[in-house]
């Protein structure tokens, strides 16, 4: 048996699960050991590094070799690396979220010295459509299930999780469906959207956006390692901003798209390797979607950081846009002039789908 206590983080050539890797190793009692298939470009302070595929069986021998008791799952991809939008890139983010959640929960299962699993989730498993709550509660489940994509996944993992808790319910087992992480030198798609040259904005909507800093990300993390809290909580800053004031504090110009043109212009964003927005994430640009935090408030948990503050605080490190006045006002007038033909399209294949019928 570990004579002390042993965390073992996955997922740590991500930037949030080095920075929980470094915090958590800070603490002298606890042995932290940090897992992925790429060496972190993070710092990892005193953890140690183990380049190991949770992908593989070979992971068991990681788990139960250390001696490790506490499991802190962080690989889950919602961003596939190179975010090209390419088929393999999802594929391998996929492998990672579900192949690699059920070779670690069966790592952990065969594990003696086992006793806690903390698993990062995210508000995607609420999907977003116009049936939505004002605020998900932990009960709720997505009006409109996501059917791919990474929301897809999270609602997957979040099963494989729930089962494991059945089988070995000496297991104390967490669940943190973190909100959009956002803050200074954050790398994420709504980053990448806001610091878009041109924004395009789906017209009629003005999505509630609700954030959390990755500082209050990771202490939330340190306080269900530390504590016994088992269940699934949301994770969020309790206000909220709307899509509409992000992006004027951004100082982005903006361009109206309908509804129905969104993929397409989506498509256009994608080929000119600007960003790529997956359905799902249309829909939380559209709709937005908000969480009720009062379950883990009263656990004790609350952040540092109100939404607006860590907007002000990407605002304020985000770099300045690549495109001069005169590329910014042209590739507006681009996108619009995209997805005026978009819309007429539509209208003729709407007119003559009536004349048949």
């Amino acid at each position: 048996m570990a004579t002390t206590p042993t965390v073992l983080v996955t997922g740590v050539s991500r930037s949030l699960a080095a920075r929980f890797a470094r915090a958590a190793a800070a603490d002298t009692v606890c042995e932290v050991i940090g897992v992925d298939m790429t060496p972190p470009r993070d710092d990892l302070g005193r953890a140690t590094f183990v380049r190991a595929d949770i992908r593989s069986p070979a992971i068991a021998k990681v788990v139960q070799g250390r001696g490790v008791d506490t499991v802190v799952h962080m690989a889950i991809v919602a961003t596939p690396a190179g975010e090209s939008g390419r088929a393999s890139a999802r594929e391998t983010a996929k492998e990672i979220n579900v192949i690699g959640t059920m070779q670690l929960l069966a790592a952990c299962q065969r594990a003696a010295t086992f006793r806690k699993l903390v698993v990062q989730s995210s508000v995607s498993v609420y999907g977003a459509s116009p049936r939505d709550p004002a605020a998900f509660t932990e009960e709720d489940s997505a009006r409109v299930q996501p059917r791919t994509g990474f929301g897809h996944d999270a609602i997957e993992i979040e099963s494989y999780v729930r089962g494991f808790g059945r089988r070995r319910p000496d297991v104390v087992v967490t669940t943190l469906r973190l909100a959009t992480l956002l803050g200074a030198g954050v790398d994420s798609r709504l980053a990448r959207y806001l610091s878009l040259p041109v924004v395009p904005r789906v017209l009629g909507f003005d999505a509630r956006l609700q954030l959390l800093h990755p500082d209050d990300a990771v202490r939330a993390l340190e306080l269900v390692v530390r504590e016994d809290l088992p269940g699934t909580f949301n994770v969020a800053a309790p206000d909220v901003v709307t899509l509409s004031q992000a992006i004027r504090r951004m100082g982005r110009p903006t361009v109206g798209v309908p509804r129905g043109s969104a993929p397409l212009v989506a498509s256009l964003f994608r080929s000119w390797r600007a960003a790529d927005f997956s359905a799902d994430q249309i829909d939380a640009l559209t709709y937005g979607r908000v969480m009720d935090t009062s379950r883990f408030t009263e656990a004790g948990f609350v952040p540092c950081r109100s939404t607006a503050e860590a907007l002000a605080e990407f605002v304020a490190t985000a770099q300045p846009g690549l495109l001069s006045a005169e590329r910014v006002e042209g590739a507006a007038g681009a996108v619009a002039r995209f997805a005026e033909r978009a819309d007429r399209r539509a209208d003729r294949h709407a007119a003559r789908r009536a004349g048949r019928a």
